[in-house]
C-alpha cells in the first residue's frame, strides 16, 4: 500500500509554516530592522509532544542515560511547539565565528598546493600511492581542502564567510588542533596548535619535548588532529537543540578531514580509547575553568559559556600502512602529561552577552567519555574497501579539489531538476558503510564502517536512511529505506509498517541494500515533516537519517549519543559531495518534526530515532549575491 496523507495527522499537512530560521541559511545576510531588534526570549512552557513509552535504562551510569533521554525528548520539534529557543536574533551578540589566541603568533601555512588532484569518484576505489610525505604543503593542503574557507559572499552592506566544511546556520561551533612531530619550516619540535581559518594558519600554543611520547608510539609519518565545539555559537540561534546541531558538525568536520587527507594519500581513524581527559589535554583545554551550570536557562554576561568542549581526536597515518599499533595506555599516559606543557595564549572573547541553556551544558557533561584503558589498543585497521563505480557518466569529471572547494549548501531547490535512477543509485553505493565491488555487483554485506570515509569511525553502522524519492528518472515516487547494517533488517522490518514492501527497486545494484516501501508523490509530507520547509520537497530527494538509538545507548553507553549524530553527519558530507560530483547540490536541514517522522514510518518508543535530515537537488542561485576570494579575504569577523 503506498504511502498517502493519512498515514499522518491531517495537522501535518494544514499547519501554517512557524517562523523558524532554516539551519542552511547564512546569519549574515540582510536584515529587516525589525529583526535586527528583536529581543532575545525563550519559552518556558513545557515540551509537548509526550514522552515515548518507558525506556529501559541499564544498570550502568542510568543517571547519565536518563540525562540523555531527557535531552533528546526535551528537544524534539512537534507539530504543537518547537524546540526551546530564542524567537528572535540577538545580533548585536552574534559569537565571532573565528577563534584565536591574540598573544600567539601566526604561523602561515602558505597558498594553495599546486600538486595535482586526483578524480574524486577515484578515492573511493582506492588511496593515491605513494602517500605525500608530512610536511608543511602536506599540512596546508589538507587544512585548505577540509577547514578552511572556501570563499566570502557580500550583498548590500553584509558580508560573511564560507568554509570548506559546512555547518548549522552557517556557525561554525568547531575548532580544530593539530598535535604533530616536528615538521620542517614550521616548528624545530613536536608541537600543539590551533588552527586559525580566517588566515589559513596555525597558532603554536605549546611545544612538546622530545622524550614526551614513548618511542614508536605512533607509527612514523602520523600526526593527530583534534577537535572541539563551543556550543553557545550553535545555541545563540537555535537554543537547546544546538547540542543536536554541533555534533552535526562534528561529523562533517570528521569526513571534511578524511576525504581530504585520502587525496594526499593518507588514512584517517578515530583514537576513541581516548578519554575525555585526555582528550582536554591533548588539545590544551585543559585550563578552562569548570563551567557552572544553572538549573534554568538565564541570560548576562556569562563569559565560561565559550568554553570547547572536546569532542575527539583523530589519527593521520599514510595509507600505505597495514598495521597500526597504538597502545592506548601509554597514549593515555603521556596524553594526562600534557597538563605540564608550557602552554601559551587566552582565546578571544566571541560575545558581550550570553544566554545559557542549561540543558545543553548537563547534557554534555553525561555524555563524556571514559579512557577505554582496559583495551590494550588496536594493531590493525580494517582493510580499505573500495566503491566500484556502478555508473561513471554520472561524474562530471571533478577532481577531489575541485569538488570540496566549491561544496555549497543550497539555500532553496528549482522544483525541476532531475537525475537518472543510476546517478541515484552511484549516489547511495558511496553512502554505505562497508563498500561494494565490481560496481555493485558482488554481494558485500554491509554493517563494518570500512569504506570511506566512514572507517574513520570506531563502531559499526548505526545509522540507517528514509529516502522521499521526488525526481529520479526510472524510479517511481515513493518512499524508499536504505539499510546501512543488514544485522539491523529484521528488526527494522519488524518496528515499521506492516504494510511496507521492502522490495529491492528495479536495476538497484545487487551490492545496494535499498528497498522500496511505497509508491506516491510524497513532496508534501516530506515538506511538512522538514518543519515546511519547500527544500525538502524541490529537490530530487530527500531523506531522514534514522539510528538504532536506544540499543546503542544502552549497548555502549550515554557517551555513544554524541557518536550518533557524528555518523549522520559523516552521511551528510558524502551526500554534499555526491551532489556536487554529479552536477547538483545539497543542504543539510536540522529543523524537522521528530516524532511525525517516526509515526510516517510507523516506529514506536526510541528503538530507531531520527537524527538529521537531508536534500539532494537543484539549487536555486541567489544572483544578487556576489562572492569574492576566501584567500585574501575583507579585514572583518564574519
Amino acid at each position: 500500500m503506498p504511502p498517502s496523507p493519512h498515514h499522518l495527522p491531517s495537522r501535518l499537512l494544514t499547519a501554517s509554516s512557524p517562523s523558524f530560521f532554516r539551519r542552511s541559511t547564512p546569519t549574515s545576510v540582510p536584515r529587516s530592522a525589525a529583526a535586527a531588534a528583536a529581543v532575545m526570549s525563550f519559552s518556558s512552557s513545557p515540551h509537548s509532544t509526550p514522552p515515548p513509552p518507558a525506556t529501559v535504562i541499564p544498570e550502568a551510569d542510568p543517571g547519565k542515560l536518563s540525562q540523555v533521554l531527557t535531552y533528546h525528548n526535551q528537544t524534539k520539534h512537534s507539530m504543537h511547539k518547537y524546540a526551546r529557543g530564542p524567537h528572535g536574533l540577538d545580533w548585536a551578540n552574534q559569537p565571532n565565528p573565528f577563534r584565536r589566541y591574540p598573544s600567539v603568533p601566526l604561523l602561515p601555512l602558505g597558498g594553495e598546493d599546486s600538486s595535482s588532484s586526483p578524480l574524486y569518484q577515484s578515492i573511493f576505489e582506492s588511496l593515491p600511492s605513494p602517500p605525500r610525505s608530512l610536511s608543511k604543503s602536506s599540512i596546508s593542503q589538507l587544512f585548505y581542502h577540509s577547514l578552511a574557507l572556501s570563499a566570502w559572499k557580500t550583498i548590500g552592506s553584509s558580508t560573511w564567510s564560507l568554509r570548506v566544511n559546512p555547518s548549522s546556520g552557517n556557525l561554525h561551533p568547531t575548532e580544530t588542533y593539530l598535535i604533530a612531530p616536528p615538521i620542517e619550516t614550521l616548528s624545530d619540535s613536536a608541537f600543539v596548535a590551533h588552527y586559525a581559518p580566517k588566515e589559513h594558519s596555525l597558532e603554536v600554543r605549546a611545544s612538546i619535548p622530545s622524550d614526551f611520547f614513548p618511542r614508536n608510539l605512533l607509527p612514523e609519518g602520523s600526526f593527530m588532529v583534534g577537535i572541539s565545539s563551543i556550543f553557545w555559537r550553535e545555541a545563540w540561534k537555535y537554543g537547546e537543540r544546538a547540542f543536536r546541531y554541533c555534533n552535526h558538525d562534528v561529523g562533517h568536520a570528521i569526513a571534511a578531514i578524511s576525504i581530504a587527507a585520502a587525496e594526499l594519500g593518507w588514512d584517517v581513524k578515530l583514537l576513541d580509547g581516548l578519554g575525555f581527559e585526555e582528550l582536554e589535554r591533548l588539545m590544551g583545554l585543559h585550563p578552562y575553568q569548570d563551567f557552572p551550570i544553572p538549573d534554568k536557562p538565564m541570560k548576562g554576561r556569562i563569559p565560561d559559556i565559550e568554553f570547547e568542549h572536546p569532542d575527539c581526536v583523530l589519527l593521520v597515518f599514510p595509507g600505505e600502512l597495514c598495521d597500526l599499533n597504538v597502545n592506548y595506555q601509554e597514549l593515555c599516559a603521556a596524553a594526562m602529561r600534557f597538563d605540564s606543557l608550557d602552554w601559551t595564549g587566552t582565546p578571544n572573547s566571541l560575545s558581550k552577552e550570553h544566554v545559557c541553556w542549561d540543558v545543553i551544558y548537563r547534557t554534555a557533561e553525561a555524555v563524556k567519555k571514559q579512557s577505554s584503558l582496559e583495551e590494550a589498543g588496536f594493531s590493525n585497521i580494517e582493510p580499505f574497501q573500495g566503491s566500484g563505480v556502478f555508473s561513471a557518466s554520472s561524474y562530471k569529471g571533478f577532481t577531489v579539489k575541485e569538488i570540496v572547494r566549491k561544496r555549497r549548501s543550497a539555500v532553496d531547490m528549482d522544483g525541476v531538476t532531475e537525475i537518472d535512477k543510476n546517478t541515484f543509485y552511484q549516489i547511495m553505493l558511496h553512502c554505505i558503510p562497508s563498500g561494494s565491488g565490481s560496481g555493485g555487483k558482488q554481494q558485500r554485506r554491509q554493517k563494518k564502517q570500512s569504506a570511506l570515509p566512514f572507517r574513520a569511525l570506531s563502531w559499526d553502522a548505526e545509522v540507517h536512511a528514509a529516502l522521499f524519492v521526488h525526481r529520479v528518472g526510472g524510479l517511481p515516487k515513493g518512499l524508499y529505506f536504505l539499510v546501512r547494517n543488514e544485522d539491523h533488517l529484521d528488526e527494522l522490518k519488524k518496528a515499521t509498517r506492516p504494510d511496507f514492501k521492502w522490495e529491492k527497486p528495479e536495476g538497484c545494484p545487487d551490492d545496494l541494500p535499498l528497498y522500496e516501501l511505497g509508491r506516491g508523490d510524497c513532496q508534501q509530507i516530506s515538506k511538512a515533516l522538514s518543519c515546511h520547509q519547500d527544500i525538502a520537497s524541490d529537490g530530487c530527494f530527500s531523506l531522514g537519517m534514522v539510528a538504532r538509538f536506544e540499543p546503542a545507548l544502552r549497548g555502549k553507553g550515554a557517551w555513544m549519543y554524541p557518536r550518533l549524530f557524528w555518523e549522520t553527519g559523516v552521511l551528510g558530507q558524502v551526500l554534499y559531495l555526491e551532489a556536487h560530483a554529479v552536477g547538483v547540490s545539497a543542504t543539510g536541514i536540522g529543523c524537522f518534526f521528530d516524532d511525525p517522522v517516526h509515526e510516517l514510518l510507523g516506529l514506536r518508543g526510541s528503538r530507531f530515532q531520527s537524527l538529521y535530515h537531508f536534500t539532494v537537488g537543484g539549487p536555486v542561485l541567489d544572483k544578487r549575491i556576489m562572492s569574492l576570494p576566501a584567500y585574501p579575504g575583507p579585514d572583518m569577523d564574519s
